[in-house]
């Protein structure tokens, strides 16, 4: 072998080395970065799904304060019906009434936006995952040593 040959072939040697070291490199920094987007995503869905169950749940919290004067009313009308058993209680029965149905609505509120916050998973950033998880499988299997055929 000659000098000149032994430069030719060291620089292609170091070159595939290098090319190697830089995929490698760049492989470690997008899974980095994809791992940072999933998280994020993650965050972002973990934390609109606690707003809709606060939202809810301070609507239960309502609806159990507006059926509570609704009981107080439905009282004052059995007493108001007995002692006077006049118009007057009815006036109260029709005020407890509507209180009950707003506390209804309330409740049905409630329940909507507490359903819209569960399950508490961030299921779009764990599908992403999966779907990555299975691109890198794939792609590690397919890009195996390839063997041609000499004819």
């Amino acid at each position: 072998m000659t000098p000149s040959e032994s430069t030719t072939t060291n620089p292609s040697s170091a070159q595939s080395n290098a090319s190697m070291g830089e995929l490698v490199s760049r492989l470690s920094e997008e899974m980095s970065s994809l791992v940072r987007g999933e998280m994020e995503l993650a965050r972002l869905e973990l934390t609109e799904k606690a707003k809709h169950a606060g939202k809810g749940a301070g609507a239960f919290g309502g609806a159990g304060l507006v059926a509570l004067y609704g009981l107080g009313v439905l009282i004052a009308t059995a007493i108001l019906a007995l002692a006077l058993v006049m118009d007057a209680w009815l006036a109260a029965l029709i005020v407890g009434v509507v209180l009950l149905v707003i506390a209804g609505v309330m409740a049905m509120v409630g329940k909507k936006q507490v359903s819209e916050g569960t399950p508490m998973k961030p299921e779009r950033a764990t599908e992403n995952v999966k779907r990555d998880v299975e691109a890198v499988k794939h792609r590690g299997h397919d890009d195996g040593p390839v063997v041609r055929s000499k004819s």
